[in-house]
C-alpha cells in the first residue's frame, strides 16, 4: 500500500484511535529481555543490507542510543515493529530506503495519535500527497532508535529543518532571530514556532500571508519580552492604526490569493532575512526604506518615505505637526457632530412647540 492510501485511509478513520491502538504494556523485566534478544543481532557493528534500488541500509541499533533515546525505558521494540513475531525472522521485501520509511511510517500513530493526525493537514503531507518522495515523515525529523527531545537544544530545530532546507536554513541562520538561537537566546523564535510542527504551514497555503501580522505579533506585541531587550511593544498597534495596517485587518480572515497588494510586516522587514533595524542592511533603514517602497509604489521618489511614521505615535517632540492635527480632530469631530446632534434635536423641539 502506498503512503498516499495510507494517509487517506487515516483521514477517513474516526477522530479518536480505538482502544487498543496503544501497545499493550510491558514489565520492565520482559522489556529489557526482549530488547536484549533484538539487540543481540542488531547491535552487532556492520550489519546492513543493500536493497534492489542499490542503497544500502544500516540495520545496526547501538544500545547505548536506544537507551538514551525517549523510548529506551518505555517501549519494547515489537511494540514498533509489530509484524516482527519470532527469531529469527523473515528478511523485509523492501526495494528501496522510502518504502522502508513508509512500512513503519503509522507505528508512530499508535501513540502519538493527536500529533499524526495534524501531519495530515500540513504541508508535507500535500507533498507526499503529489508524490514527492523528498517529503518528510515522522522518522526523518525525530530519527528512529535516537529520538530526543525536539527542543534540547533548541537550536536542533532549525537544524533539522536544514536538511530539506538548506537554502533557507542559510539566510535564517544569518539573520538576528537564528544568530540569537545559535547564542541560545530562549526568547527569539525557531521555524516551528512560526509554521508549527507537526500541521507545518507555508507561505503557499491560503490565507498565510494575510496572517503574517497576527504571526509577528505573538513576540512583538508582548509588552513584558519586548521591554526585556529594549523594544517597543506598540509595532502592532501602530501597524493597524494605518492605511496598511487597516487593510491588512480586514482582509486578515480571506483566503482569497488574488486580494490588491497590501504591506505587511514581512513585506518591509523580510522573511527569514529579517536583520535589526539599524543594521546597514536593514529593508527600513532610511537610506534603503525607498527601495523598499518602491516594491509596491513604483513611483516612490526620495521623500516619499517622509509620509510614513513608522511604528512611532505621534508625538509633540517627534512629529509637531501630525500631533497637532490628531489632536485637533480629536476636539474637531466630537464637536462638529455634538454639533449637528444639537441642531436636529432643537429642530424637532421647534417641530412640537409650534404644533
Amino acid at each position: 500500500m502506498t503512503l498516499l492510501a495510507l494517509l487517506l485511509a487515516v483521514a477517513t478513520q474516526s477522530a479518536a484511535p480505538p482502544p487498543s491502538a496503544a501497545p499493550t504494556p510491558t514489565t520492565d523485566a520482559a522489556r529489557v529481555e526482549q530488547n536484549d534478544t533484538c539487540l543481540s543481532c542488531h547491535g552487532e557493528a556492520g550489519l546492513e543490507k543493500t536493497l534492489p534500488s542499490g542503497e544500502v541500509q544500516s540495520l545496526v541499533v547501538s544500545h547505548e542510543t536506544f537507551a538514551k533515546s525517549v523510548h529506551g525505558d518505555k517501549l519494547a521494540c515489537t511494540d514498533c515493529h509489530t509484524d516482527i513475531t519470532e527469531v529469527p525472522h523473515e528478511a523485509r521485501p523492501f526495494r528501496t530506503k522510502r518504502e522502508f520509511s513508509v512500512a513503519y511510517y503509522e507505528a508512530c500513530k499508535r501513540c502519538h495519535f493527536a500529533n499524526y493526525s495534524q501531519t495530515l493537514d500540513s504541508a508535507h503531507a500535500a507533498a507526499v500527497a503529489r508524490g514527492d518522495k523528498t517529503a518528510p515523515l515522522c522518522v526523518d525529523c525525530h530519527g528512529s532508535h535516537d529520538i530526543s527531545l525536539p527542543s534540547e537544544p533548541r537550536t536542533k530545530i532549525s537544524q533539522t529543518c536544514s536538511r530539506c532546507h538548506a537554502g533557507v536554513s542559510q539566510t535564517y541562520t544569518a539573520s538576528v532571530h537564528g544568530s540569537g538561537i545559535a547564542e541560545g537566546n530562549p526568547d527569539v523564535p525557531t521555524c516551528t514556532d512560526c509554521h508549527r510542527s507537526h500541521d507545518v504551514a507555508g507561505p503557499h497555503k491560503a490565507g498565510w500571508k494575510n496572517r503574517t501580522p497576527e504571526l509577528c505579533a505573538s513576540c512583538h506585541a508582548d509588552e513584558q519580552l519586548m521591554q526585556k531587550y529594549g523594544l517597543s511593544a506598540n509595532v502592532m498597534s501602530t501597524y493597524v492604526s494605518d492605511f496598511h495596517g487597516v487593510t491588512a485587518s480586514l482582509r486578515a480572515g480571506s483566503d482569497d490569493r488574488n486580494a490588491a497588494v497590501v504591506a505587511r510586516c514581512t513585506d518591509c522587514h523580510g522573511v527569514h532575512d529579517i536583520v535589526r533595524v539599524d543594521a546597514p542592511n536593514s529593508r527600513v533603514l532610511k537610506a534603503n526604506l525607498v527601495k523598499t517602497c518602491a516594491q509596491c509604489h513604483e513611483d516612490a521618489s526620495e521623500n516619499f518615505p517622509d509620509a510614513w511614521l513608522s511604528h512611532y505615535e505621534p508625538s509633540l517632540q517627534r512629529t509637531p505637526l501630525v500631533y497637532l492635527v490628531t489632536l485637533g480632530y480629536k476636539f474637531l469631530i466630537p464637536f462638529m457632530i455634538g454639533g449637528l446632534l444639537l441642531q436636529v434635536m432643537l429642530h424637532l423641539w421647534r417641530v412640537v412647540v409650534n404644533r
